[in-house]
């Protein structure tokens, strides 16, 4: 059975990364930028900020197991053709300043292959600042230190397929690619498995065809879950080799070098037995053991929308006066930002 009332349920109060969080973070990649652009050697060089990733394409969720969540954004930078042969200086500026500023200097914060991040260590969550460069012969770059290169990338061109095969999906393939990174988090399960790789796959699993010759294929959340992942293990399980991963904005790269064949041979692994679970609660006709089933799958906070305000309503109730319970919005309604 499909269930889909407790679907929306989950994905609004389990799934989702709350408002409160949401804004939280923009407002602290909003304080980052104006303390890149307000040094004095790096601001000069800045032309703007371009968030990306989870965050850009609306598929973060709330972190699990003690996970942090985080956001990533590029921070568009001028070509300066005397680091040409030093790309690490790109990322070394945006360190320099970071290390220089009176608050952000005093907190963790460092460099990685292709980013440099700052830490908030009391709210589990990082923001990955990736220098990003549009060359004089049009071309979009990120920066690869560890082999001093440039990456091409087409934040622009990837945000636009996804938007174009979430249409196809009714607007379910954001949801449904939520629910599989909630799946690899809460079961610890494919956890080698960046998100870049599952958008891509489920992406590039979207069948118009199939939108168009099958009615209701897409039809709402629980159906596009079997679907899309029924279509991603027919997929993967005629591919016992890791496959190569294509950029889908057309940049030209892949996105091989996000895993090894044994991190791929897990997520096909896993996969398989996830489909054939989701498969069995789907098409189960008893609506107990449906539950059960969705709930062996997802955990206990699968629950109908009523029961789900009776538990945040005891909860609220035992947490009263402790900071037990996260406001949602401000007296204006909308959440405080922090910097």
């Amino acid at each position: 059975m499909r269930h889909t009332n407790y679907f929306n349920n989950f994905l609004k109060n389990t799934v989702n990364l709350s408002q409160f969080r949401l804004d939280t973070l923009e407002g602290r990649v909003d304080s980052i930028y104006a303390a890149l652009k307000a040094d004095p050697e790096l601001g000069p060089r800045i032309v703007t900020k371009i968030p990306q990733g989870s965050w850009a394409q609306k598929t973060i969720i709330s972190p699990q197991n003690g996970n942090p969540f985080d956001a990533d954004f590029l921070l568009q930078m001028k070509e300066e053709p005397e680091w040409a042969y030093d790309l690490k200086k790109y990322a070394g500026a945006v360190y320099k300043a970071l290390d220089n500023h009176a608050k952000y200097g005093k907190m963790p914060h460092g460099r990685k292959c292709r980013c440099v991040y700052v830490e908030y260590a009391e709210n589990a969550m990082h923001v990955d600042i990736v220098p990003f460069v549009v060359r004089a012969d049009g071309s979009q770059n990120i920066i690869n230190r560890d082999d001093n290169c440039w990456e091409r990338t087409d934040p622009a061109g990837f945000t636009e397929w996804m938007r174009n095969r979430d249409k196809i999906a009714n607007g379910h393939l954001r949801k449904v690619i939520r629910l599989l990174k909630f799946l690899r988090d809460h079961k610890n399960s494919f956890t080698g498995t960046k998100s870049i790789l599952i958008t891509t796959l489920l992406g590039e699993r979207v069948s118009q065809w199939k939108s168009l010759t099958t009615p209701g294929y897409y039809s709402d959340l629980p159906t596009s879950l079997l679907h899309l992942v029924s279509d991603l293990d027919e997929w993967l399980q005629a591919r016992p080799s890791k496959p190569s991963i294509m950029d889908p904005s057309g940049s030209g790269i892949t996105f091989d070098h996000r895993w090894s064949q044994e991190t791929y041979s897990y997520f096909r692994d896993r996969i398989h037995v996830h489909a054939a679970e989701i498969a069995d609660a789907y098409q189960e006709t008893d609506e107990t053991r449906s539950i059960a089933k969705w709930q062996a799958l997802f955990g206990d906070k699968f629950q109908a929308p009523e029961n789900a305000a009776r538990s945040t309503k005891f909860t609220a109730i035992g947490t009263a006066g402790t900071g037990g319970v996260y406001p949602t919005t401000s007296s204006s309604g909308r959440s405080g930002r922090a910097g």
